[in-house]
């Protein structure tokens, strides 16, 4: 009768693949306001982006916002990372196009996302307003951040608040879009936020 092999010859069982769990994050803002760099700071996976070059043709189309000294390319799409965390879970990150020609395109960037992140630079407060209008009337959590460029924050917090006439229940803070650690901040102030939300529904 021949032997039966012993569990040390057994063939190894194979670890089920688990499907990871997505959940959707928007990065919005106007243009130049750092949602291309917000991404690549803290993405996992080389950011996909949509950039652009800015040329002649772009004057009386696009507003660019006062920057065009130092903003050669603009998002024409959207920007993609991913960020793979502990239990399979992956988050996706999605930049809007800043400029106003594109907000066409954000329906479909937004549809099942959690919440956003609204980039704001202080110096171009205008900028901002179309996207904290958006997220309001689409009833989607967002955290307002206010980007410190140059490491400087150049405005109170709550001065910030009242100029965009946000209430007191959605969240502002100070980010710098180049940090991995001030992006990751304001990442869990959103996934914080939105879970807060879906408890009280």
């Amino acid at each position: 009768m021949a032997s039966q092999p012993s569990d040390a010859y057994a063939p190894a069982a194979t670890a089920p693949h688990v499907a990871p769990t997505v959940v959707k994050i928007v990065i919005a803002g106007g243009f130049a306001v750092g949602k291309t760099t917000f991404i690549g700071s803290i993405s996992d996976i080389d950011p996909l982006n949509t950039e652009a070059a800015m040329t002649e043709k772009s004057i009386g189309v696009d507003d660019a916002g006062g920057v065009s000294d130092r903003k050669t390319t603009t998002t024409v799409a959207m920007d993609f990372g991913r960020i793979a965390l502990p239990g399979a879970l992956w988050l996706y990150l999605f930049g809007t196009p800043g400029q106003d020609r594109f907000l066409f395109m954000w329906d479909d960037l937004v549809r099942g996302a959690i919440g956003a992140v609204v980039l704001v630079d202080t110096e171009r407060l205008d900028q901002c307003f179309p996207a904290v209008d958006y997220f309001e009337g689409k009833g989607i959590p967002f955290v307002v951040c206010v980007n410190c460029f140059d490491g400087v924050a150049r405005h109170q917090l709550e001065d910030v608040r009242e100029a965009l006439g946000i209430g007191m229940d959605t969240p502002i803070m100070y980010t710098d879009a180049r940090e991995k650690a001030a992006t990751k901040q304001a990442l869990i102030a959103v996934v914080q936020l939105a879970m807060k939300r879906l408890k009280g529904a």
